[in-house]
Formats: structure tokens, sequence, C-alpha cells
């Protein structure tokens, strides 16, 4: 049986943008773990929102992929925060 787990509206939303911005600059998940000295599984699961981000690895991230913090956040004003989504 699987648990479901808890995934907050603010980390999908960094993740999303996580996503969007290493596809731009077509950067693999693996390329972008190598930078990070992280697994390419650990990308993924950043981008997916199962795992939230620290301060210090989103800055790390930011440097990388060449934007500000700020970036990952843009949009969200607008999204709902109240709730938390479910994953099976």
């Amino acid at each position: 049986m699987v648990a479901s787990v808890s995934i907050h509206p603010v980390d999908l939303h960094v993740g999303m943008r996580l996503r969007l911005r290493r596809r731009d600059l077509k950067i693999t998940q693996t390329e972008l773990a190598e930078h990070l000295g992280i697994s390419f599984q650990q990308v993924q699961k950043y981008e997916r929102g199962m795992n939230r981000l620290s301060a210090s690895r989103l800055y790390e991230i930011a440097r990388v992929l060449r934007v500000g913090v700020d970036y990952f956040f843009e949009g969200l004003e607008g999204a709902s925060t109240k709730g938390a989504r479910t994953a099976a």
C-alpha cells in the first residue's frame, strides 16, 4: 500500500518553475544534479514538489540556472496556498 503525501502548493509552484527554467536552458535533470552534487532523483523530487527546497539549495539552483531566487515565486501571488494537494 502506498502512503499519500501532502504537497504544499508553494512547493509545487517552485518545483514547476524549476522545471520550466531547466528546460528553457536545455539542461537535463542529470546535468543540473551534477552541478549541485546531488542525484537526478533528488532533482525530480524537487520538481514534483515532493521534497522542499531549503533556502541554501534554492540559492544554489538559482545560481546554476542564472536567475534570481524570486524567479521561483513569480506568479505565486494568485495561487491559493490555503490547502495542500495530496498525491498517492
